[in-house]
């Protein structure tokens, strides 16, 4: 009997990892051996167990996905990753293949799709829809790229707060800053973005569908 593929998946929310267990157990080669609520969990997880394929949240409470799967690719090279999230491609799939996932799938991913990914993922390959294939292959070749892709994880994260809207209180709360610090990611990702004022920055962002 072939070995099954050992998967982690590593979500705050217990309602999407018993619906991804359920999905992943319509393959007979697969096994999800460990589940992880938070980064430091699946830290816990990965440093004490084997696993071939961790599935990864973006929003999690202690740690945000991007940034465990730049701590991951360091410590456990040879661990796959793939990014499962809420998040549409075009907000966080390019900047996750740059940090060396295997693959961005969003949630609403069908069964087939997220059983193939982790197959491919598995066997050391890479999972790309057509149309990040088509941005991948334009960045390569020098193509634009958007100016969102210039940001960190965490000025990114503002960005996306100031275009909803929020204070800057409530985004300082919600991220567990100072109204400082966050004042000056504001001054940084206007700076970078060739940008002048927050309603520059809603309207960009809602021109790239990062308000999602």
């Amino acid at each position: 009997m072939n070995k099954k593929i050992r998967v982690l998946l590593v979500d705050d929310h217990a309602i999407v990892r018993n619906g991804v267990r359920l999905m992943l157990g319509e393959a007979d080669d697969i096994s999800v051996e460990g589940e992880a609520d938070s980064a430091r969990h699946a830290l816990q997880l990965i440093r004490t167990q084997e696993f071939d394929v961790a599935l990864l949240d973006i929003a999690m409470p202690d740690k945000n996905g991007l940034d465990l799967l730049k701590q991951l690719r360091t410590e456990q090279p040879k661990l796959s990753v793939l990014i499962l999230s809420t998040y549409s491609e075009e907000i966080y799939a390019m900047r996750a293949f740059k940090l060396g996932a295997a693959g961005y799938l969003t949630k609403d991913s069908p069964t087939s799709s997220l059983i193939n990914a982790v197959r491919k993922a598995a066997a050391g390959g890479k999972h790309v829809s057509p149309a990040m294939m088509e941005k991948l292959v334009s960045a390569i070749g020098g193509g634009a790229v958007g100016s969102h892709d210039t940001l960190s994880n965490r000025e990114l994260e503002v960005l996306k707060l100031i275009a909803s809207g929020e204070s800057l209180v409530k985004i300082a709360d919600a991220l567990h800053l100072s109204p400082h610090t966050v004042t000056t990611y504001r001054a940084r990702i206007l700076e970078k973005m060739g940008l002048s004022s927050n309603a520059e920055l809603t309207r960009y962002a809602i021109e790239n569908g990062l308000l999602v």
